[in-house]
């Protein structure tokens, strides 16, 4: 076994390899760009390096200054994470080069999986089954229309090289397609240097199940069952689950043998995902099962494999990769309860899901459930950077309990002023259809509606009243005299009781409550000042304030002036809307690109587009104004 790795990653992977290789004895070692400096993860290590800029292109992305910081420190090994540079056969060659172990499947490998095209076509000699599509490559913009055309739509446009939902455009007709193909090539573009795509049916009631797979440097592939990842959003996973809802031994069999099939294909070694498509109109059949893509590294979602499993699947990485077999049988490998995760993300579901960055002055996990995170209270949410912040796990004996524990657990959660997807989370995990295991990739959007952002109960309201009324109390009680709008308000019922009423402005909307000092109140809360909280509730933060608000607190996109304003920093990479265009509401605009993803920002009302403030290319603050929209006559 080698005495030393470099995580060549970031955050929460970088501090999970940590614990792994820190239980074998061995010295760690983080990189790090200037925007994480003192990001856990640093401090977490070792000996840390600094690699560059915040860009991710001029730090994590760089290979050359990752494999330098390895030979500085005499890093016997490199393990890449997931993300950045996990994939890339070129710097799994330059580490081998340099005698360094890599952690990670052989180049040859990550070169035969990693372009979706030419997967596909080795998975169809090796008979798995996969999506019928177009995988051509004459890539001229013609031809792929013709293509879809011929396919049928509703397609799905997919960057070649591309993962993590990222270059993935569905187009339901065919007027749409230039403009998601446009879309696709620039995010393949700029997220893996390669703007060629592919093209598939899009399956109206897909499930996405994956399985876990591990190969050894002495010709042995195992499965680690399977797992179902089918809750997304914009083709981001949202909660993973093993083993797979409604999957009986018949298709588990058919499914995990095509995976190892698939693996044996390519001389697999290490740690891999076999990602399936399922047709889920009849339930999940083997013949309605079909390969879509191999992630040739550890996927995010690991932890649900290893609570049902008992594996550490870092640590079989560190092993198989020291030349060691895999220390299971395929008959060992245990298959015990269920265990779900979730991704708690720094994004704002009431503000069309953009992400949140900033400082976090309160970050608080729970205690009931393994919690995977690279951050901290008093850390920061970087521009630069994926917005998950947190993994949240919990394993149980059933579905049924596992979805329980997993609600309360998102729903103890805890983070100000960044906002999070906690609450969404948690109405996710409640919903009658996901509790029966009745999920599809199509789940949010079909339940959209019902998954919207709550309001503050009853005795969260009660609750911001009482500390009011505290709070009154501690000004006179220094001489302070509150003014008027703070004051309760006393009157009297008809039957000569008297009745106290409060004017509360919650996230900036006025209410008006009749205390009650017998509701109880569970909600935490985190004072601003003596007349404004932060309510924290089932996931959600609610700011409740006596006074009413001058500015919305962290206030972005669009305003009710028909201003379109940036959400955070970012680069401008598209305005499908010009000056004099009429649009109708939801309609995008201007297209940002922050954080890895592009996001969309669109008409606030039915209207015509009065200026367009910014250019493709041009890069922009938080609050810029990017846009105006005037409403119609």
């Amino acid at each position: 076994m080698f005495k030393s790795v470099l995580v060549a990653n970031r955050g929460e992977i970088a501090c999970r390899v940590f614990r792994s290789a820190r239980r074998l004895g061995l010295r760690t070692i983080a990189v790090y760009s200037e925007a994480d400096g003192k990001a856990l993860h640093v401090r977490e290590a070792d000996e840390a390096v600094l690699i560059g800029p915040a860009p991710a292109r001029e730090s994590y992305l760089d290979a050359a200054k990752v494999l330098a910081a390895a030979k500085a420190t005499g890093a016997e090994a490199i393990h890449p994470g997931y993300g950045f540079l996990s994939e890339n056969a070129d710097f799994a060659e330059a580490v081998m080069a340099a005698g360094i172990v890599w952690i990670g499947p052989n180049p040859a490998s990550i070169r035969a999986m990693g372009l979706k095209d030419a997967a596909k076509t080795l998975m169809i000699e090796a008979g798995v089954p996969v999506t019928p599509g177009y995988l051509g490559e004459d890539q001229s913009p013609e031809r792929l229309q013709t293509e879809a055309d011929a396919i049928g739509y509703p397609v799905l446009i997919k960057a070649v090289a591309g993962g993590g939902g990222k270059g993935m455009k569905k187009v339901e007709r065919a007027e749409d397609f230039a403009d998601g193909l446009a879309s696709a090539q620039r995010e393949g573009q700029s997220s893996f240097g390669d703007p060629r795509v592919l093209i598939e049916k899009y399956i109206t009631r897909p499930r996405h199940i994956e399985v876990q797979v591990f190969g050894d440097t002495h010709g042995t592939v195992v499965h680690l069952h399977e797992r179902d990842c089918s809750l997304q959003r914009r083709h981001q996973k949202v909660i993973e689950e093993a083993p797979a809802p409604g999957m009986d031994a018949a298709t588990r069999k058919a499914v995990t043998d095509a995976a190892v099939r698939a693996a044996k294909a390519v001389s697999y070694e290490g740690a891999g995902t076999i990602e399936f498509i399922a047709d889920a109109s009849e339930g999940l059949r083997a013949d309605r099962i079909w390969f879509m893509e191999m992630n040739t590294r550890l996927q995010v979602e690991h932890p649900v494999t290893e609570a049902i499993t008992g594996v550490d699947l870092v640590e079989w990485q560190l092993r198989v990769a020291a030349g060691e077999p895999i220390p299971l049988k395929q008959a060992d490998i245990p298959l015990n309860g269920w265990a779900m995760e979730a991704r708690l993300y720094a994004e704002d579901p009431a503000n069309g899901f953009l992400p949140s960055i900033g400082k976090l002055d309160h970050f608080v996990l729970p205690y009931s459930a393994r919690v995977d995170t690279g951050v901290e209270e008093g850390g920061e949410v970087s521009q630069f950077y994926d917005p998950m912040i947190a993994k949240l796990i919990v394993h149980s004996e059933t579905r049924e309990e596992a979805a329980g524990g997993l609600a309360e657990a998102c729903a103890d959660v805890e983070v100000w002023p960044v906002r999070t997807n906690a609450a969404f989370l948690v109405r996710c995990l409640e919903h009658p259809r996901f509790v029966d295991g009745d999920v599809d990739t199509g789940f949010i959007a079909a339940e959209a509606e019902a998954l919207e952002p709550a309001s503050l109960s009853e005795e969260g309201l009660q609750g911001a009243a009482r500390g009011l009324r505290f709070a009154e109390g501690q000004m006179r009680h220094h001489g302070v005299e509150p003014w008027d709008g703070m004051l309760s308000q006393i009157g009297w019922r008809l039957n000569a009781q008297f009745v106290r009423r409060q004017v509360l402005f919650v996230d900036g909307s006025r209410t008006e409550i009749e205390v009650d000092d017998e509701v109880f109140d569970r909600a935490g809360e985190l004072r601003v000042d003596r007349v404004t909280s932060v309510r924290f509730e089932r996931g959600g933060a609610f700011v409740v304030s006596a006074r009413a608000p001058i500015g919305a607190l962290g206030a972005s996109g669009p305003a009710s002036d028909g201003s379109l304003r940036a959400p955070m920093p970012g680069k401008i990479v598209a305005t499908p809307a010009k000056p004099g265009d009429a649009v109708t509401k939801g309609q995008p605009v201007v297209v940002l690109e922050a954080m890895k993803m592009e996001h969309a920002l669109v008409a606030p009302f039915d209207g015509v587009v009065a200026e367009i403030a910014v250019a493709v290319g041009d890069q922009v603050t938080d609050g810029t104004v990017l846009a105006t929209v005037n409403p119609l006559p």
